[in-house]
């Protein structure tokens, strides 16, 4: 009696396999590139964790070449420290206010800049 009981476990145990969702076959969400955007001063709310002194980095100077491709940042002739985090990349946790932050996209254009 507990041999057809185990017959059925693995058939539904395999059921649970489809392969119509596979990961070859569902779209890349991820690779979808995000839309430009300038990360907003965060703010220190009631208990609020997070503080982050206000563009010290003076991201904002570098707005025109949100968009751009990677190789604009070259052209800016920026005095200050700077990043250039690349899709997905690694970057440390150091955070330098006084940085200035730009962040690719997938197809290496800048959808950010921030300070950190």
């Amino acid at each position: 009696m507990l041999r057809p009981f185990s017959a059925i476990a693995a058939v539904l145990a395999l059921a649970a396999c489809n392969p119509d969702t596979a990961l070859e076959d569902t779209p890349d969400q991820a690779m979808s590139s995000p839309a430009p955007h300038m990360t907003p001063a965060v703010t220190l709310g009631a208990g609020g964790l997070e503080e982050r002194e206000p563009d010290t980095c003076g991201a904002v100077n570098y707005v025109s070449v949100l968009g751009q491709p990677a190789s604009q940042i070259q052209t800016l002739a920026i005095t200050r420290p700077y990043r250039v985090v690349e899709w997905r990349g690694v970057e440390d946790q150091i955070y330098n206010p006084q940085r200035v932050v730009f962040r690719l996209d997938a197809a290496g254009n800048i959808y950010n800049i921030d300070c950190g």
